[in-house]
C-alpha cells in the first residue's frame, strides 16, 4: 500500500526524494501532489513523473495526505504555510527539510498540534547510499515516517541538537569526496597520466577503498599500515599528507558548514 504524500515546494531536493520514492514504489504518482510557485517547475514535475503538480495548495488533498513534505527554503514564508496546514483537519506526519528551522519553531507557527519530523535528507537519493538524519517531534510516529524516509536511502534517528552537525558533516559529505576526487585526478594528470586514466584509477580506488573498509570492519589507520611498508612509497606519500593542511582543511570545511546551518536557523 502506497503513502499519500503532499509536498510543498518542488525544488531539486524534493524532486530527488520523490523520484527515489516513486522508483521504490513507496509512493505512486496518483497519490502524490506537489505545490510550487513556479509554473515551469510544476509543468516539469507533472510531465516527467505524472504527479499532480500545481501552483496553489489543494486543501482537500493536503488534508487527506498521510505525509506532508515541507520543502521550502528558510527564507520563504514557511510560517504562513504551516499555519495553513494547521488550519486543515490533517492528521498527517509533517516532515520538514527546511534548513536550520527547529521543531520548536515549526510547532510555534501552527495553530494546532502537528506531528513534525525534522530531517536533513542525503543528496545521494538516486544511488541508494547516504544517510538522512531525522529528529522526531512530539506526536511524530517513527513507524509511519520510516518507510518513506528509507525509500531514498538510509535513515539515522538522532537528537535534534545533532541536526546542524549532521547537515555539515553527513549531508555535505559528497562535496568533500568530490573535492578529493578532483584533487587526486589532477595529481594523476600532473604526474603524467591522461585525464581518462587518472579519472578511472581514482574512481576505482575510491570504490575499492570504501568497500574494503566496509568488508574488513577495520579502522582506516590499520589499512594504511598495510599499504605503508617501512621506507616505502606509501609511507613517503603519507608523510607529505601529514605535513600538509589536508586534514585541517576538511575539518575546517565541516565546521564552517555546521556553523552556516546554525546561522540559517537564527535568521528567523
Amino acid at each position: 500500500m502506497t503513502i499519500k504524500v503532499y509536498a510543498i515546494g518542488g525544488g531539486q531536493m524534493v524532486e530527488a526524494i520523490l523520484r527515489a520514492a516513486l522508483r521504490n514504489k513507496v509512493i505512486e504518482p496518483a497519490a502524490t501532489t506537489v505545490t510550487d510557485i513556479s509554473e515551469q517547475r510544476v509543468s516539469f514535475l507533472h510531465e516527467n513523473y505524472g504527479i499532480d503538480a500545481q501552483t496553489t495548495i489543494d486543501e482537500e488533498k493536503l488534508s487527506a495526505a498521510e505525509i506532508i513534505l515541507l520543502g521550502v527554503r528558510p527564507q520563504d514564508d514557511w510560517k504562513g504555510l504551516i499555519a495553513q496546514i494547521g488550519a486543515t483537519e490533517t492528521t498527517a506526519q509533517v516532515i520538514s527539510i527546511i534548513a536550520g528551522v527547529t521543531l520548536a519553531q515549526l510547532q510555534a507557527a501552527s495553530i494546532k498540534k502537528l506531528a513534525f519530523t525534522r530531517i536533513i535528507p542525503n543528496t545521494l537519493t538516486d544511488t541508494g547510499y547516504g544517510y538522512s538524519g531525522a529528529a522526531l517531534g512530539e506526536g511524530a510516529t517513527r513507524e509511519l515516517v520510516t518507510p518513506f524516509l528509507e525509500s531514498f536511502g538510509k535513515v539515522d534517528f538522532i537528537p535534534e541538537e545533532q541536526i546542524d552537525i549532521y547537515t555539515g558533516y553527513a549531508v555535505c559529505g559528497p562535496n568533500y569526496v568530490y573535492n578529493f576526487y578532483i584533487a587526486l585526478t589532477n595529481a594523476g594528470v600532473l604526474s603524467g597520466l591522461s585525464r581518462k586514466q587518472a579519472n578511472a584509477i581514482a574512481l576505482e580506488n575510491l570504490k575499492g577503498a570504501a568497500k574494503f573498509l566496509e568488508m574488513t570492519g577495520k579502522h582506516a589507520y590499520e589499512l594504511l599500515d598495510v599499504n605503508n611498508s617501512a621506507g616505502g612509497v606509501g609511507i613517503t606519500a603519507q608523510h607529505e599528507i601529514d605535513a600538509s593542511d589536508f586534514a585541517a582543511g576538511v575539518q575546517n570545511a565541516v565546521l564552517a558548514a555546521v556553523k552556516r546551518t546554525t546561522q540559517l536557523g537564527k535568521k528567523d
